[in-house]
């Protein structure tokens, strides 16, 4: 098997039109005419074994139209493919509601004989199963109708909702001194127009280290309150009318809403564990944050005596303060260590001395733009799939940083092909940049590793919703190791990293951390309850849950809700909180890993074969107990909660 092939120049319009032609529209046929096939009436017994390999041919081509689309669409410098690449992933959806709301193609499916199936193949035709009833496909035929414009809206709409982020990039003018605080390399990036002001963007490399570095108060504001406004007010009518939908989704299918709907095929089960589990967490970090909140607002105080509270336009701000006093932390000085180009190498080694990986790079592979690096995974001698990373903004691409499937990987069918689309700076980076790729490379190496299935829903990154981040999440951990930031996180003398200066990285970062899981807290509680209230005035009924769960003084006249991508998202929708369920395991699965020598490969490799390399094949609680040789408890995420 050889990789998917890119047409040869982003430029080349017409070839990405017939790429999308025959990734979208010739599946989608293939789709159709196994779901003909698959709901014809027979009075035959059906043979499970050819009736599952043609639903599997059916499943395959869905994905491989879906996942196409969604990356086009999102990463494609040409405007009008991108505009393609969403009819696509539109007419995708609306083939997908046919084939779930199809009584014929559930009839044959249900009728099967399970005797004889193999532990996949019989976990695979359960969960179809589940699907086809989740879908509304036991409904009446007006029913059926109504849920199936619903779905095919709400794709539209969370579509419309990305789009108008990803669109909207504001700008400030400022006076070349309210660049004060900021790092020389910020300021030289950033000169004076010829009107003498200075133009900084909501682009995420101008606005984070603006928010944790500038001085000005004033310019903070103005800056935060355009980053927090992206997307308002288009955004705010259509998330009103996807949580419409939704609910009326939920309420067809005799759910009491869509949280409920959502979370039954969650590792949590169900919307009341979700709150539960929300302020359980918030009452066990409330002590923690009270205290940092206390030494930010007495630290602001020092310099401006008349501010009583804390702004969340100053957080950033007065964090990065108390660390560098109380700790001896410049974060300035961090980045000096963290140049982009040296971070991806070593992020490359680092992964393929843990897993066992080789990264073959592929400068003649077209892609989609030239900012794009593409690299053949081997393992074994074998080749195992392809990877490319897209990781600086441009117009028109997604704004956020996150894992793009190409092509879902199945077993002597298909090689699995993935992308990271971020938003990372050229020359230095933060920290929290580095931690950023690592994460999102963990959902690469899922997706690559775990694509050897016999089944596409199985393929990669398939485990329940509430469980993906947990391996990413985890994979953080190595880029706060003195030892691997050490084989790559040099000076530009190049110099390695002090493991001091890391210790104390390490140390200050755990200042404020109550407070920064309180935000996702906040995130959690907002995603769940918007769903399950469906409140008329959104940014009201936000401003509610702030007073409960956010730590800060949220900032006036802003609606960060309308650029909160994972509210449309369907995939996460009402379930924000899977970070923080995801954040409890990566803390036990860690537990398992010497801290002392992080690129020993010895469990690294068994975590590799034994969580990643299924997919979605297990439950994600069988998966980690494999691992640990236990069920997953909290005693770890207790421990470094408690410092």
């Amino acid at each position: 098997m050889t990789p998917l092939e890119l047409p040869g120049s982003p430029d080349d319009r017409d070839a990405w039109a017939t790429f999308l032609v025959e990734r979208c529209d010739d599946m989608l046929d293939e789709v159709r005419r196994a779901a003909d096939t698959l709901a014809e009436p027979t009075d035959r017994a059906h043979d499970s074994a050819d009736v599952l390999r043609l639903w599997g041919r059916l499943s395959t081509a869905l994905l491989n139209a879906t996942t196409a689309a969604r990356l086009v669409g999102q990463a494609h410098p040409d405007a009008v493919i991108r505009e393609r690449a969403d009819a696509a992933e539109q007419q995708v959806a609306a083939v997908a509601n046919e084939v779930r709301l199809d009584r014929g193609i559930y009839q044959t499916l249900a009728s099967l004989d399970a005797y004889g199936l193999d532990d996949a193949s019989s976990r695979m035709l359960h969960m179809t199963l589940r699907d086809f009833r989740r879908a509304g496909v036991d409904r009446d035929d007006e029913t059926r109708a109504r849920l199936r414009e619903l779905a095919e809206r709400d794709v539209t709409l969370s579509q419309t909702f990305e789009r108008t982020v990803s669109a909207d990039v504001r700008s400030v003018q400022l006076r070349p001194d309210q660049l004060d605080g900021l790092p020389d390399d910020y300021v030289s990036a950033h000169p004076p127009g010829p009107d003498g002001t200075v133009t900084v963007t909501t682009d995420y490399p101008d606005a984070l280290p603006f928010r944790e570095f500038a001085t000005d108060r004033e310019a903070r504001h103005l800056l935060l309150r355009e980053f927090y406004n992206r997307g308002f007010p288009d955004n705010d009518a259509v998330l009103r009318e996807i949580l419409e939908i939704r609910r009326e989704r939920a309420e067809l299918l005799d759910y009491s809403g869509w949280p409920d709907y959502d979370a039954e095929i969650r590792m949590i089960g169900s919307e009341p564990a979700i709150r539960e589990f929300v302020d359980r967490l918030s009452a066990e970090s409330a002590e923690a944050s009270a205290r940092s909140l206390a030494d930010l607002v007495e630290r602001q105080r020092q310099d401006h005596p008349e501010l009583t509270t804390m702004s969340w336009a100053d957080s950033w701000y007065w964090t990065q303060v108390v660390r560098r006093e109380r700790y001896g932390l410049d974060a300035q000085e961090v980045r000096r260590y963290f140049d982009f180009a040296k971070v991806r190498a070593g992020v490359l080694d680092v992964t393929s001395r843990l897993f066992g990986l080789e990264y073959v790079e592929r400068p003649d592979a077209p892609t989609w733009h030239a900012d794009v690096s593409t690299y053949d995974v081997i393992l074994d001698g074998a080749l195992l799939g392809r990877i490319h990373l897209d990781l600086h903004p441009r117009d028109g691409k997604f704004k956020h940083a996150a894992h793009f499937p190409l092509v879902k990987g199945i077993r002597d069918v298909q090689l699995p092909q993935s992308a990271l689309l971020c938003n990372l700076p050229r020359g230095l980076m933060s920290h929290d940049d580095v931690v950023t790729l690592l994460h999102e490379f963990g959902h690469l190496i899922h997706a690559i590793v775990g694509g050897r299935q016999d089944w596409a829903r199985f393929s990669g990154v398939a485990t329940e919703r509430d469980f993906i981040e947990a391996p990413s999440q985890m994979l953080e951990e190595w880029a706060r190791n003195a030892s691997v930031l050490g084989t790559f996180a040099t000076d530009a003398e190049g110099r390695p990293i002090p493991e001091d200066l890391v210790r104390r990285m390490r140390d200050a970062n755990s200042f404020n951390l109550a407070n920064e899981l309180r935000v996702q807290m906040f995130y959690a509680a907002t995603s769940v309850g918007i769903h399950a209230d469906v409140p008329t005035d959104l940014a009201a009924y936000v401003d509610q849950l702030a007073a409960t769960y956010f730590p800060y003084e949220p900032l006036a006249d802003t609606h960060h809700y309308a650029s909160f991508g994972h509210l449309a998202d369907e995939g996460y929708g009402s379930s924000y909180y899977t970070y923080l369920w995801s954040l409890v395991i990566s803390k036990d699965l860690f537990s398992a890993f010497d801290e002392g020598d992080l690129l020993a490969p010895e469990v690294a490799r068994r975590y590799r074969d034994t969580v990643l390399e299924p997919g979605g094949s297990r439950d994600a609680a069988d998966l980690v107990e494999a691992f640990l040789g236990r069920p997953t408890d909290t005693r770890a995420f207790d421990a470094w909660l408690a410092g």
